[in-house]
């Protein structure tokens, strides 16, 4: 009996505060009870989902430059490059200042002996050919009977002579020396006879070439209106080397 006496004061208790709590709407706070006893750890949850990239940061302000680093070694050499096509043709350059014109050297004469001329008798007398054919640079003397080279080279020299009245026997000489003997016999023939010769010689400025007496005896040069003896030379090559121009 006591039980159930207790039982039911407890029920009217309990009601009696629920109605007061609600009409003076204590709150809540004022009901706390003691705080519960811990519960256990809960269980590891699952990975929450990536996160948005967040937003750019601001531009820094430039930084000081840094000291000039060592030079680098040099690299190795690349393959070489393919062929580029080709450039467009230049513009036209100005013409160049006319240049001197190349004038081959010369040296050339022909001269015989005029009618009637007296010729040396004694051995060793040069042949004096008077009358001049052509002589346009004066390289041969009617004077001395001698050609003087100026330009160095091989040139040709050629004796015809008309041989009369005596035998002929003539060197041709280039400085001290023969260099080609001549010699024509004559028999007391009624027409003149002719003895031809001629040479190359390699001279030098200041060489001289001319035709020599060989005995005195042997004289027999001739020349009239119908028949000459005559002395020529000319240049064959030159030796000069160090311009093609020359006046």
């Amino acid at each position: 009996m006591n039980s159930l006496w207790l039982l039911h004061a407890l029920l009217l208790l309990q009601v009696h505060l629920s109605n007061q709590l609600e009409d003076n709407k204590i709150p809540p706070s004022l009901c706390t009870g003691h705080p519960g006893i811990p519960g256990l750890p809960g269980a590891h949850g699952s990975p929450g989902q990536p996160g948005r990239d967040g937003r750019d940061g601001r531009d820094a302000a430039p930084g000081e430059t840094g000291p000039k680093g060592d030079m680098g070694g040099p690299g190795e050499t690349g393959l070489r490059g393919l062929t580029g096509d080709r450039g467009d043709p230049g513009e036209k350059g100005e013409g160049g200042k006319a240049g001197e014109c190349a004038v081959a050297p010369k040296s050339a004469f022909s001269v015989k002996l005029s009618e009637g001329h007296t010729l040396p008798l004694a051995a060793g007398d040069a042949v004096r050919f008077d009358k001049v054919l052509i002589n346009e640079q004066g390289d041969y003397n009617t004077e001395t009977g001698r050609f003087t080279c100026k330009v160095p080279g091989v040139y040709y020299f050629a004796v015809h002579a008309t041989v009369y009245r005596a035998s002929l026997q003539f060197d041709l000489m280039k400085n001290a020396h023969a260099v080609a003997s001549y010699f024509q016999f004559y028999g007391n023939w009624p027409k003149p006879a002719s003895l031809s010769g001629g040479s190359l010689l390699h001279l030098v400025p200041g060489d001289q070439v001319w035709v020599q007496m060989a005995l005195s005896e042997y004289s027999g040069f001739y020349s009239s209106t119908k028949t000459d003896s005559t002395f020529t030379g000319f240049l064959v090559y030159s030796d000069w080397k160090n311009s093609a121009v020359f006046a």
